[in-house]
């Protein structure tokens, strides 16, 4: 059974959403803050944090950061406030798997949970045998000559944007919708954010700026999809 930790200290919030949680069969422990939540992460095992960022006793920041730091496989997403820009970027800096801006709808987030949950579960599950980089959509997952570029959910579904259509430069805007469809009501630096990350994974230029529009695939680069 899938373990998941879910921080929120809104009573109503935590109730409901936790509800949702155990009818898709998730193991749920429902914690109120960030110390309660470190202790848990340090002496038990979970498949997905889901983590309020604006917590008592900490920061949802905190337990992200703990989790990325100890190498736990335990995959990540983060609830942040409407608008609160810079700290959705602070997050995915940290490589926070996904995120949800509050106020949100319970289903779309069972939708977010099991996106993260197939790439993370799958990110190790096969032996691949080809060269270059190549994209998997079925796990969520991109590989370089057979090893996994342990990309977050966000940063896959914009390369496998950009991939998709090598001919095309997109804006920011266009990027912003393709990964996070209506949700998503900020500036958008946050495609910046997500493509500076994603060239640091790369092992090669496989991004590059199109002044005045956005972002285009290097077609000169080898890709492959299987």
């Amino acid at each position: 059974m899938i373990r998941i930790l879910f921080l929120e200290d809104e009573p109503t919030i935590q109730d409901v959403t936790a509800e949702y949680m155990k009818m898709k069969n998730y193991d749920v422990t429902c914690v109120k803050d960030a110390k309660e939540a470190l202790y848990k992460i340090k002496n038990d095992k979970y498949d997905l944090a889901v983590l309020d960022i604006n917590v008592p006793k900490g920061s949802g920041l905190d337990v992200l950061e703990y989790i990325k730091s100890s190498n736990s496989s335990t995959a990540t997403i983060m609830l942040t406030a409407l608008g609160d820009e810079e700290t959705q970027i602070r997050a995915f800096n940290m490589n926070a798997d996904d995120y949800v801006v509050k106020p949100f709808s319970p289903i779309l987030l069972l939708k977010r949970i099991e996106a993260v949950l197939r790439r993370t579960i799958n990110q190790n599950s096969e032996v691949l045998k080809k060269d270059g980089l190549f994209i998997k959509d079925d796990s969520y997952e991109v590989y370089y000559n057979n090893v996994s570029l342990k990309l977050t959910l966000s940063e896959f579904l914009l390369l496998q944007t950009l991939m998709k259509e090598p001919q095309r430069a997109f804006t920011r805007e266009q990027l912003i919708l393709r990964i996070f469809d209506d949700e998503y009501c900020g500036n958008d630096r946050i495609i910046d954010a997500h493509v500076k990350n994603l060239r640091k994974k790369l092992p090669k230029n496989y991004i590059k700026t199109v002044n005045g529009i956005g972002y285009q695939f290097n077609k000169e680069a080898y890709y492959e999809f299987v």
